[in-house]
């Protein structure tokens, strides 16, 4: 097949205001927790959604969550036989520039398409990502002039998985953080030329999932669920601190997706499949002592935001609310259908992976809608990309398409 020209068209639908510092400059936002701390927004939408404000098109085959940072939207996508990042204008959403960093590679499952999986990192003049073949990348966010690139196969010995390599690199001070799997399940790059710092002793298969930072009694540490379970690497050489494996997808194995949720020395993680949540706490061994498991939370894909002392997100096909440090279900509703979730001002942005854009109150006494709409231009492809909210601004991704919606409270 000959590789395809990327195209992009935006219908510009009014103005747009003017961008304040609340980006979104990686997967699950600044801090990796899903939570925005923007304020100013709307707290109910009228019928048929917020307003429209553009639409890009020509983005790609991809389920890339985007990222947003320093006026400018990160992705990636497919374009006939090239894996592309693009960059648009965050104003606009017209196309900045498109790089291709990797060919078409043939999948074994094919389920929700080849294209990309990863979300852009973005820290100062620099952005690191990986293509779903295990192309590790750092480009300038200028022109998209690739400084270096590495593999996790050839370099690192990893295996594509199934679904093709789907995290999001983490920045650490100077390190680059990323999952081959294999013998060596995790590495730490110099941001900066690539070099390997240390590679982890840790053998497990690689899943789903995006590694995050977490420091337990006073050690660095970076949480990552892998094939078997959930890890706790220390951050100075990438030796295993610690292991949960009860989540661990028992069915398929690694359809690990979703990360884990960490706060005060506890950690919580799910997965589908039959399978559920649990949480532990981790103690000064160090060790991982469960406290409790709920079977109901079958979070497959769609992350789990905690806001306050509550867990939000869908298990069972329906949103769920969970007290975090006792599992005990306080509420749990069908209406936003099985998807992903997103928090901004004591708000929950829930995007079905099959139908509708859901406003919930982020309400731990029960459950309550405050706006839904259907989003035009559905593809056939299962929606698995994440809401994202950063300066006044609501994005959805979806496949060839990503549209951008006003939600800064005009009051």
């Amino acid at each position: 097949m000959k590789a395809a020209r990327i195209v992009f068209s935006v219908i510009a639908l009014g103005a747009v205001s003017v961008a304040v510092a609340a980006d979104w400059p990686q997967f699950r936002g600044p801090e990796r927790t899903g939570l925005s701390k923007e304020t100013g927004l709307l707290k109910s939408w009228a019928e048929g959604g917020p307003k429209l404000a553009w639409k890009a098109t020509g983005l790609g085959e991809s389920h890339t969550t985007i990222s947003v940072a320093k006026g400018k939207i990160f992705g990636m996508g497919l374009v006939g036989d090239d894996e592309k990042v693009w960059v648009l204008d965050e104003k606009t959403g017209k196309s900045l520039w498109s790089v291709k960093i990797a060919g078409r590679i043939s999948l074994n499952g094919r389920q929700g398409g080849y294209g990309s999986r990863a979300t852009p990192t973005v820290e100062g003049n620099f952005l690191y990502t990986v293509g779903v073949a295990g192309d590790v990348l750092c480009m300038k966010v200028a022109d998209g002039s690739i400084v270096w690139r590495k593999n996790l196969v050839s370099d690192f010995g990893g295996q594509v998985p199934t679904w093709g390599y789907s995290e999001s690199p983490l920045v650490d001070g100077d390190k680059l953080i990323v999952t081959p799997g294999g013998q060596n399940a995790m590495v730490a790059l110099n941001k900066k030329t690539g070099a390997t710092l240390w590679k982890s002793p840790l053998s497990n298969r690689v899943a789903y999932c995006s590694a995050q930072i977490a420091t337990v009694n006073g050690q660095k540490q970076y949480i990552q669920f892998l094939g078997e379970g959930v890890f706790g690497l220390s951050a100075v050489d990438g030796k295993p601190l610690w292991s949960y494996t009860n989540p661990a997808n028992g069915v398929w194995r690694d359809i690990n997706c979703s990360m884990p949720i960490y706060s005060d020395g506890m950690v919580f993680a799910a997965t589908a499949y039959e399978k559920g949540g649990g949480l532990v706490k981790l103690t000064g061994a160090p060790k991982a002592e469960e406290q409790y498991f709920r079977r109901e939370m079958l979070n497959h894909h769609g992350g789990m935001v905690l806001v306050g002392d509550y867990l939000y997100g869908t298990g069972n096909n329906s949103l769920m609310c969970l007290e975090f440090k006792t599992g005990k279900i306080v509420w749990e509703s069908r209406a936003p259908g099985k998807g992903s979730i997103t928090y901004a001002d004591g708000m929950l942005y829930c995007r079905s992976e099959r139908g509708p854009v859901t406003l919930v109150e982020a309400n731990p006494k029960e459950y309550i809608q405050r706006g839904q709409f259907e989003q035009p231009d559905r593809t056939r492809e299962p929606a698995w990309a994440y809401p994202v909210v950063a300066n006044g601004k609501l994005y959805v991704h979806d496949m060839d398409t990503l549209l951008c919606y006003d939600i800064k409270d005009g009051k």
